[in-house]
């Protein structure tokens, strides 16, 4: 018997550029497949690409408020960019925005009494407001909507989910708290890194006092090889993976020549690693 059941809308918006649009396409589809590998059915995991519109959007939830039930869990992820015009914030489309009001107006329709809803995108922080309510946990990747340049937060929270390091209290869980916990100080680790001054700073508001409790499924136990040696292996690559990723985001505060010299280190750093662990993975 399920005990609990929970439903995944990722939503990917427009990126703006070929390369931020690789990003967010690939953080998408992780998301999405995360999902599926954490034990929620595919049926329950609702996936808007880049292309999607205004209406699309609103005929996934009203499809998802006619699927959900007040004691499920609902977990809707914007990834993308957002705009901020002083006065409306909002999540960009093509074709009409929908606004943090848009939002919270659809989240009305889905009955489910509690709904973790994560805004990763640029000047996302009055959708804090907005969206904040009884039962509901609220993430945006900048405390304002000020903070406007792209952000690095989706990687992480998205990569979180699956991974055995953020899971903190080793129970195979990975709570919303323990996602946001972990993208939050990998974002302050790669500004750091590349000496920048971080232009985003993540806010969790927990009216539902649901984020440490919250998970969206099991960690597999073969998330990562049980060999000490292909252990470390794989997380040294899965570091530069990640690093690679944060300095394509980083690109428009970065010296030209700095950026690329950067990105062929890790790129080469990349394709030794990945041998390494082909030579350890291949039969003795």
């Amino acid at each position: 018997m399920e005990l609990l059941r929970v439903f995944v809308m990722v939503i990917v918006g427009l990126s703006g550029d070929p390369e931020h649009g690789e990003l967010f396409r690939k953080w998408g589809d992780a998301m999405a497949t995360h999902a599926t590998a954490l034990g929620v059915p595919r049926e329950r995991v609702i996936q808007l690409g880049d292309q999607s519109t205004k209406d699309d959007i609103e005929k996934a939830v009203d499809g998802l408020a006619k699927q959900a039930t007040a004691d499920d869990v609902v977990f809707v992820v914007l990834i993308g960019h957002g705009s901020f015009d002083g006065k409306v914030a909002k999540f960009n489309l093509k074709g009409p925005d929908l606004s943090a009001a848009d939002f919270s107006a659809l989240l009305s329709k889905v009955p489910a009494k509690r709904v973790v809803f994560a805004d990763t995108t640029s000047a996302s922080g009055p959708f804090k407001e907005a969206l904040a309510g009884p039962g509901r946990t609220v993430i945006t990747a900048t405390r304002s909507g000020s903070e406007q340049y792209a952000t690095l937060f989706p990687g992480f929270f998205v990569d979180a989910f699956a991974s055995d390091v953020a899971d903190v209290d080793k129970n195979r869980r990975v709570t919303v708290q323990e996602a946001f916990d972990y993208a939050q100080r990998e974002v302050t680790r790669a500004y750091e890194r590349e000496g920048l001054l971080a232009t985003e700073h993540a806010v969790l508001d927990d009216t539902g006092k649901l984020a440490a409790t919250l998970a969206i499924g099991t960690v597999g136990a073969t998330a990562l090889p049980t060999d000490p040696k292909l252990r470390a292996l794989h997380l040294e690559r899965r570091e530069l993976e990640q690093r690679i990723e944060s300095l394509k985001v980083l690109k428009g505060g970065m010296e030209p020549a700095r950026y690329a010299a950067e990105l062929e280190k890790l790129a080469t750093a990349l394709a030794l690693k990945s041998r390494e662990i082909r030579l350890a993975e291949a039969p003795k």
